[in-house]
């Protein structure tokens, strides 16, 4: 295989739509399958041609039917990097090896389409000069991330050494990491583990999703308190997989509370009565974002080998939907 042309302006995407698909248009449907596309992209890719379907330009309001083989043809993003942004972060422990910060929900951890600034990354960069550079120009010092909405607690590598020290106990799954989460309705068991596969949602690409073939993934849970009828748990990642602790709960019934992706913010979830429902329309406007908090993070430390061990409060928002579930 030759290697890409890396002066063509685009990069390649081929979708194979699987038997069984319900007829829809294809300006629709890539909008679905296709990261950070909008319609109007879409159907401007579809003009200039940069879509064909079994070879052939197609327009938009073309039916895309099983089986189809689609191919787009992206703008490549420009190469950039990322800048220092004086930007407030907590920093819970930093040494000349590596930072503990605690991340606010609604911060992107690190640049990426669509957020080039505002991230974590901006706000280490003005913090500090020195992050591990073990990653690409627009991830320095990220050995792991949080969801955009998802608050808590990362650990960030200042030096390569320590970037590479840690990721092996990613690797290895040696990093103790806890969430806290409140989510819909009452388990049938206090505790237990959760194993599926992960991968790309067919219908969405945005998504994730069970799948029969995938990158396993297992989360294990512990009921700390039950509510009329939502509850706050304990979450124990023994993979670390994008999405795994929302796509899993999802997946046995018991959605995060707040999630707007996987099914969170229904205020009738579950076929609650009236009264119910309205409780649920005001916890919800209490808390604008998924209920999901990594409350706790354990690691060896690269320099001095000896265990180290955080824990965060509750953001404000997570506190005040549970002062008003207690009251």
């Amino acid at each position: 295989m030759s290697d890409p042309d890396i002066s063509d302006p685009h990069e390649v995407l081929r979708i194979a739509v699987p038997p069984g698909q319900k007829k829809i248009r294809i300006d629709i449907y890539l909008t679905h399958h296709v990261e950070n596309a909008t319609r109007n992209k879409v159907q401007h890719a579809i003009a200039s041609g940069n879509v064909l379907v079994n070879g052939k330009r197609v327009k938009s309001s073309y039916t895309v039917a099983p089986s189809d083989d689609i191919e787009v043809k992206l703008p490549r993003p420009p190469r950039t990097e990322a800048r220092p942004e004086n930007i407030p972060i907590r920093i819970v422990y930093e040494d000349d090896q590596l930072l503990v910060v605690d991340k606010p929900a609604g911060m992107v951890t690190h640049p990426a389409y669509g957020n080039y600034t505002g991230t974590l990354v901006n706000a280490l960069l003005f913090h500090t000069s020195n992050l591990s550079g073990v990653n690409n120009e627009m991830r320095p010092g990220i050995v792991h991330r949080l969801d955009k909405d998802t608050s808590g607690l990362l650990v960030i590598a200042k030096t390569d050494r320590a970037h590479s020290f840690l990721a092996k106990q990613f690797a290895k799954r040696t990093i103790e990491r806890e969430y806290w989460a409140i989510v819909w309705g009452r388990f049938k068991q206090r505790n237990g583990i959760i194993e599926t596969n992960l991968g790309r949602s067919k219908k969405d690409r945005r998504k994730v999703a069970v799948t029969a073939v995938g990158k396993a993934a297992s989360t294990e849970y512990w009921v700390i308190e039950e509510f009329d009828f939502l509850t706050l748990v304990r979450l124990k990642l023994h993979t670390g997989r994008t999405h795994q602790i929302r796509v899993h709960l999802a997946h046995i019934g018991h959605p995060v509370f707040g999630d707007p992706t996987y099914g969170g913010r229904n205020h009738e979830w579950g076929g609650l009565e009236r009264k119910k429902n309205q409780n649920a329309a005001n916890l919800l406007d209490l808390m604008k974002r998924q209920a999901l908090h990594a409350k706790t993070i354990g690691f060896v430390h690269p320099g001095t080998m000896t265990p180290m061990s955080f824990d965060s409060e509750l953001p404000t928002d997570f506190a005040l939907l549970l002062d008003a579930l207690k009251n």
